[in-house]
């Protein structure tokens, strides 16, 4: 039996997951791992500072010195392409495929292709679009990965924060498949090759057996599951499957198999559900996170993300923030000539930009 290599097909792996289940933390770690690797990437980003795909340019803190401009090793000119007009899903034809048909034409350029889906997207239109004749001649679906939040499902939340997914779906106008998320889980499971439970490392072994037997109920006899705490996997687990998922995703039945795509009037209040973005100069970090912490218990804020610029400090400080649970972290040096700033996405519900901006301003430094 031919191998992908011997067919001369580039492989692509199809991320996908509901919002906050720690998609970006994965490819991050991939990414580093790259090992000379040419590696292409295709985010579907939501919101208006690209902050995930930022988040995959950077080489990792502890990455060596005589690595980090190696370190991604994406294909020339960035190699970061951001869909950010909607769910991937829903605008294959207008959004991903374009996008491919890039990626084929520099084929020579390119060792692999990691797609990181928005966390509403199904992932059987998305393995569907490899058929196509342009593509599937020099593309194939090397696996679909799905993750899930190891903590969400043992209390029986499907996502860390529904309401976020909620917000995320609502501000989606390009969505056409208006699914519970029971049934979206259901979906990305049945159409996965293999299943990430990630933040193990706060699940004890009851829960992590409790979860492995829900999933293993959704998925098809042969996927495996691994386990990952602060998205950290050795990246020949996740790359070089060589499933080929195109071939069989006839196959996989999904609630969706039979409306997706259809013209429907499912319009949800999307003046309600918005994103906003702030710019700032360098910042107090423990004034800053205070005052987000207050914005939040003020505010119907589902999620923030963004980097902070720190007065002296050489490297960029990364902020999350899902619910009410805070993270930073440190995740590369400032590049030379690089205007330090620090820039912050919100989403959340009937969010007022003048209002945060103003909060965040007392925490410019002087």
């Amino acid at each position: 039996m031919n191998t992908i290599q011997d067919l001369g097909k580039i492989p692509a792996t199809i991320v996908t997951g509901f919002l906050g289940s720690g998609k970006t933390t994965l490819l991050s770690n991939i990414i580093k791992q790259a090992n000379g690797k040419r590696i292409a990437v295709i985010v579907n980003e939501f919101g208006e500072l690209d902050i995930d795909a930022d988040l995959l340019r950077s080489c990792p803190i502890d990455c060596d010195d005589d690595t980090e401009a190696t370190a991604l090793n994406v294909i020339p000119e960035d190699g970061i392409y951001e869909l950010a007009n909607g769910c991937i899903c829903c605008t294959v034809e207008e959004e991903f495929l374009p996008v491919m048909k890039q990626l084929v034409a520099r084929r020579g350029d390119i060792d692999h292709i990691l797609i990181e889906t928005s966390g509403l997207a199904l992932p059987k239109p998305l393995v569907q679009a490899f058929n196509w004749p342009e593509i599937k001649q020099h593309c194939t679906v090397d696996s679909v990965i799905t993750v899930i939040d190891g903590p969400a499902i043992a209390d029986g939340r499907i996502a860390h924060d529904p309401q976020q997914v909620e917000a995320q779906r609502n501000a989606d106008e390009s969505l056409d498949h208006d699914p519970s998320l029971r049934e979206l889980l259901e979906d990305q499971l049945g159409s996965a090759d293999m299943v990430i439970i990630s933040k193990a490392d706060m699940l004890n072994e009851t829960q992590l057996s409790n979860i492995r037997q829900q999933v293993s109920e959704r998925v098809k006899p042969q996927v495996k599951m691994l386990e990952v705490a602060n998205g950290e996997i050795q990246s020949d687990l996740i790359m070089g499957l060589e499933f080929a998922s195109e071939d069989g995703i006839e196959a996989v039945h999904t609630h969706h198999d039979h409306h997706h795509h259809q013209e429907e009037d499912h319009h949800h209040a999307h003046d309600h559900f918005n994103s906003v973005s702030i710019t700032l100069g360098e910042v107090d970090a423990e004034k800053l996170v205070g005052i987000v912490d207050e914005l939040i218990a003020a505010n119907t804020i589902y999620r923030v993300k963004g980097f902070l610029a720190l007065p002296n400090k050489p490297m960029r400080q990364v902020l999350q923030g899902v619910g009410e649970r805070l993270e930073r972290y440190f995740d590369r040096a400032w590049v030379v000539n690089e205007l330090r700033q620090t820039k912050l996405v919100f989403i959340g519900k009937d969010l007022v930009e003048a209002d945060l901006r103003s909060a965040l301003e007392a925490a410019v430094s002087a």
